[in-house]
């Protein structure tokens, strides 16, 4: 860290402009790659049949684009714009993330004092974590763009990652830092405050489960066998989430069941996931073993993970009840899971609350100028979790207060989900009396 620190800033902005150029690339190729319908486009893969093998300077950032405008003819006309606009933003962008989170230490409220020694591997851990997190949700949101599908190929590895994060550095999750939780109201913060919470036996104030209120002893590790129950819970939920689920309810429920098992037993894939899931669990019994600041950051990426996706999962099925057609799709449900790895179950609940408002907006401008009703829901999902990291600060000062109400926001939340499809139940009543006018 400290070699890192020894650099000029503008040395460090430099080398991450050329790997965010190199990571748009990697965006680009992986919505070229992963999505339902895969393209031959990309420079980091093979090049078409009709198409003259690919040269050395293809493959380099933005200047491989311009060469690559001569297999227009097979893709399309400016089909080379958009992707050279990736790369060329994520070259902006990843300077200009690390400037904000890292050199103004944004995400930190102001009042508190500059960054020491050991708030700077907090932030810089927390700008690795929404680097990666950013480009996912990148390749996602293009792909859903193009296709209105989120391929499980991105926000699987993608929840992997969060959790492995969360686990490993604990402190890439959003902080906790209010200065009213901190020391005694109306008494100056201490000069000494990075000291202070690097002490031993001091918890760092990161999005815990139970933030902003305390951490309960009982959610610990090792000898606790609650929590560690509470976390194989979420994580076998995740996994069973991603087996193929055909339900077909004609002749009856037993018939259905006996269906589903059926084609559960044929499934290669059910067999992987079992895999995979033995193999998570065996992985948290570790962190739970060892308890720490590892296993609070693990348990809190479990429940975000399980609370994102069920609340996009709620919200899908009482908005299909109600409208009669699939609302939203279950790619939206995996991507919010993955992106609650990342900013845990508060931070969900604000996007869930904030992506609305842009998706109005644009859907109401969509269905205007192209008549089409059709919007993909997972871009807003990753704008707003955009929107949420970088003004964390005062977005958190302000919104701590109401998550101090505990076991109360799942009541809230209930009665949210109650009043929308009372909202979608009165909008299908007037949408039938108006077209039979």
């Amino acid at each position: 860290m400290n070699a890192i620190l020894a650099m000029p800033l503008e040395v460090r902005l430099a080398a991450l402009a050329l790997a965010g150029a190199w990571l748009g690339s990697l965006v680009n190729w992986a919505v070229y790659t992963l999505a339902w319908h895969p393209r031959l486009i990309s420079p980091l893969g093979p090049a078409p049949p009709e198409a003259p093998p690919r040269r050395p300077l293809d493959r380099i950032p933005l200047a491989g684009w311009w060469g690559l405008r001569r297999e227009a003819a097979i893709h399309g006309r400016g089909f080379w714009i958009r992707p050279l606009g990736v790369e060329a933003a994520a070259a902006v962008g990843l300077p200009m993330l690390y400037w904000w989170e890292v050199h103004q230490a944004a995400l930190l409220p102001p009042e508190l004092p500059p960054p020491a020694g050991p708030a700077w591997g907090m932030l810089h851990a927390q700008f690795l974590a929404h680097a990666l997190l950013i480009a996912l949700m990148l390749a996602a949101s293009l792909i859903d763009v193009d296709e209105k599908t989120i391929p499980d190929s991105i926000t699987v590895p993608g929840t992997w990652l969060g959790l492995g994060l969360a686990a490993v550095m604990p402190r890439s999750l959003l902080p906790d830092l209010v200065p009213d939780l901190l020391v005694p109201p109306r008494q100056p913060i201490p000069d000494g405050l990075w000291r202070i919470l690097d002490a031993p036996g001091v918890r760092w104030p990161f999005l815990d489960l139970t933030a902003p209120n305390p951490w309960p002893a009982w959610l610990d590790g090792r000898p606790n066998l609650l929590p560690l129950i509470l976390a194989l819970a979420c994580w076998w939920a995740w996994c069973a989430a991603l087996l193929p689920r055909p339900w077909r309810a004609r002749r009856g429920w037993w018939r259905a069941l006996q269906l589903l098992v059926a084609r559960l037993a044929r499934e290669r894939i059910t067999y992987h996931i079992a895999v995979m899931g033995l193999i998570g669990s065996a992985a948290m019994a570790g962190v739970w073993a060892a308890g720490g600041d590892g296993w609070r950051g693990l348990l809190t990426a479990l429940v975000g993970m399980a609370g994102g996706g069920g609340i996009v999962w709620i919200v899908r099925v009482i908005a299909t009840a109600v409208l009669r057609r699939e609302a939203m799709g279950f790619g939206d449900v995996t991507l919010m899971a993955m992106i609650g790895t990342f900013i845990g179950w508060q931070g969900c609940l604000m996007v869930f609350f904030l992506a609305p408002l842009a998706g109005l907006v644009v859907g109401v401008a969509q269905v205007i100028v192209l008549r089409d009703s059709e919007i993909p829901y997972g871009p807003f999902l990753c704008l707003a979790t955009v929107v949420l990291i970088l003004a964390w600060a005062p977005v958190w000062a302000s919104a701590w207060g109401v998550f101090a109400l505990g076991w109360l926001i799942p009541v809230i939340v209930a009665f949210c989900m109650v009043l929308m499809a009372v909202l979608l139940g009165l909008w299908m009543l007037l949408r039938r009396a108006f077209s039979r006018a």
